[in-house]
């Protein structure tokens, strides 16, 4: 009696064995290029337009005038100072929000009591626009730096919450069965466990939350600044500098664009695996 079964398919007609499909890659440069293809293009009919008389300098500064302001601005000391007053605040407000939905997010997702008790409050919180939000802390809070930071909390706080609680959710029932079986606690399942499976939510939600916080820091920056870049754009809106006001447009796309590039590096170090074979498309 034979001791293994030996079983053979025989092709059908009318079909075709399935191949894997090859993965390309793309050279590093040319990712590079593909990507900066796009700014170039806007540089490209900003500088046309300017020099065609298309774009009005009353309506849209040039390309050089904007580099003339840069150089304005930080000869005088302005820029560098309404930076810094700018990042500061952005950062403590960003990293309020984000320990805060990070915490609410794991207690809602680990724990069926405080999903009970706390998601629904929060997820109400969650549909108000945080725009509407900013005459009631002015009203609490005064015009000062406290209203500022609080306002680019709340607005980062939801995303990484709702990303949090999402991950969290998602952890392999199975694991933490057998991790309890073994004597571990419940800390320790959060932090040994839980919060390594929910890694790609968590920084989902990070990276979410840094682009909200651009967008929360110009509307904090209207609450009346004496200081920052929406102090340099409410004193050239007045003066009619358009390229002032172009310069600090700018300067929020940037600090936005770096904040997804720190989060994108930080996904490639803690997660290699993720664009480890990742082919062309």
């Amino acid at each position: 009696m034979s001791t293994a079964t030996e079983i053979s398919v025989a092709p059908t007609a009318g079909l075709v064995v399935p191949e894997a499909p090859a993965t390309r890659t793309r050279r590093r440069g040319l990712r590079l290029a593909l990507r900066v293809v796009g700014p170039l293009v806007l540089l490209l009919a900003w500088i046309t337009g300017s020099a065609t008389g298309v774009l009005s300098p009353t309506l849209l500064a040039s390309p050089g005038q904007v580099l003339a302001a840069v150089g304005e601005l930080w000869t005088s000391g302005q820029l560098g100072d309404a930076l810094e007053v700018s990042l500061a605040r952005a950062g403590a407000g960003l990293a309020i929000g984000v320990l805060v939905g990070l915490s609410l997010g794991v207690l809602t997702g680990f724990s069926r009591l405080g999903e009970e008790l706390l998601d629904s409050s929060v997820q109400l919180l969650r549909t108000v626009p945080f725009l509407s939000l900013v005459p009631l802390f002015m009203v609490w809070f005064g015009i000062g730096e406290t209203a500022r930071v609080v306002l680019i909390a709340v607005a980062t706080s939801f995303p990484m919450y709702v990303s949090t609680s999402g991950g969290v959710r998602n952890a392999d029932r199975g694991l933490l069965e057998a991790m309890r079986t073994f004597g571990m606690g419940r800390l320790a399942l959060v932090r040994e466990v839980v919060l390594p499976g929910a890694l790609p939510s968590l920084l989902s939600g990070l990276r979410l939350s840094m682009t909200l916080s651009v967008i929360a820091l110009i509307a904090a920056e209207e609450i009346n600044s004496t200081a920052g870049i929406g102090y340099l754009m409410s004193t050239a809106q007045e003066y009619s500098r358009t390229d002032v006001l172009t310069v600090c447009i700018l300067i929020y796309a940037v600090i936005g664009l770096l904040a997804d590039g720190a989060v994108r590096l930080l996904e490639r170090l803690v997660m290699p695996w993720r664009t480890a074979g990742r082919g062309a498309r």
